[in-house]
């Protein structure tokens, strides 16, 4: 792979040369954390099966990749307990969330209700949350270390969606409607 006339060839050299080129800026990762928020977003589950066990965590940095051949790509945090699980489970589900899931959301969130179980359903065998406005099974193609986060790119397999649902939508750190 080929990043600013740069040959690299391990996720170690990538993380090497982002170090070498650190610049000094005048914001700290609150701020900028802050600024990204006012971007509004839709929120998914990530979801991911190892060893039999279902993982899934809340993410807001989602997006299509591809639409030929289709792929999404997804940031997970490097600290997050499912980002080795996508990578060990070589497959992950992205369930796009409607404005009813905001309990979906705060559960893989860490924000438990001890009266709310989440429910799952499968596609082709893997686990996806249940009514999701879209479903999405990927196969996992690359990965990409991105400062404390890696890129995860999945080759869609599996796709199936609900129409005329309202996203839940993400926006300056709360969650908000769309209008109309």
């Amino acid at each position: 792979m080929t990043v600013a006339n740069l040959r690299i060839t391990t996720p170690g050299e990538m993380v090497k040369i982002m170090q070498a080129n650190q610049t000094n800026v005048d914001f700290t990762s609150y701020e900028f954390r802050n600024a990204m928020g006012k971007f509004a977003t839709g929120v998914v589950v990530i979801s991911s099966c190892h060893d039999g066990q279902i993982h899934a965590m809340t993410a807001n940095a989602f997006m299509s990749g591809s639409l030929e051949p289709a792929m999404v790509l997804v940031s997970v945090g490097n600290s997050a307990a499912s980002h080795e699980k996508i990578i060990l489970g070589e497959h992950f589900g992205i369930s796009i969330l409607h404005e009813d899931q905001i309990q979906v959301s705060n559960h893989f969130a860490g924000k438990h209700d001890k009266h709310f179980k989440p429910e799952f359903e499968y596609i082709a065998g893997f686990p996806v949350i249940k009514n999701a406005a879209v479903q999405v099974v990927s196969k996992l193609q690359f990965s990409y270390p991105c400062g404390d986060h890696t890129l995860f790119v999945g080759l869609v397999t599996h796709l199936q969606q609900q129409h005329g649902l309202k996203p839940l939508v993400f926006h300056n750190g709360k969650y908000a409607q769309i209008a109309g």
